[in-house]
Formats: C-alpha cells, structure tokens, sequence
C-alpha cells in the first residue's frame, strides 16, 4: 500500500500514486522516453506489454502518426504525474544513457 509506513522500499506505477502526495519519489524512465538527435522522443511500442494505458494504439482503426501522438501524450503524462508527486525530492534512473 502506498501509504504505510513500510512503502519507502516499494515499487509501484502511476495508478497506485495518482492523487497521493509523497515525500520522496524514485522514477525509472523506461526505454519508452528517450534522447535522440538533440530531441526527447517516446516511443509506445516499447511501453511494458502490462501497460493498458496504450492498448488499443496499434490497431487498424487508428493511424499511426495519430497512434505516436497519442502514445507520446501518455509517456509523457505518466512520467510527469509520477515525478510531481514528491514533496521533497525526487530521484530519476534512466534506461537511456543519453537522457540521464
């Protein structure tokens, strides 16, 4: 639970921290954000197979310049609701030597 005592040493995603303020936070941007040729970029194809928040993108009925616009719109969410939930500080590890 995200708000016990013993939490310090848990992991969880967005859907257990929506809503909730903590004094410290830990973000693993995964290789779903990433820098390339001088510019952020995202990439939902490599979004955790887990994730359903981009489930759906890949199917027919969706173009896919309007599946990466909306795959990038989530990334990026997702890595900012995490990030702005600590109070006090907050640690990022990134997967993408070039981001961090």
């Amino acid at each position: 639970m995200a708000i016990s005592k013993d939490s310090f040493e848990q992991v969880g995603c967005i859907h257990t921290s929506q809503g909730i303020e903590f004094d410290y936070v830990g973000v693993i941007i995964d290789d779903d954000m990433f820098y390339e040729n001088n510019k952020l970029k995202t990439d939902f194809n490599k979004r955790s197979k887990n994730d359903s928040s981009v489930k759906g993108l890949k199917s027919k009925k969706i173009k896919p310049l309007e599946a990466q616009f909306i795959g990038d719109k989530i990334i990026k969410n997702t890595y900012k609701t995490l990030m702005t939930r600590a109070m006090k500080s907050f640690y990022i590890y990134c997967v993408d030597k070039e981001l961090g």
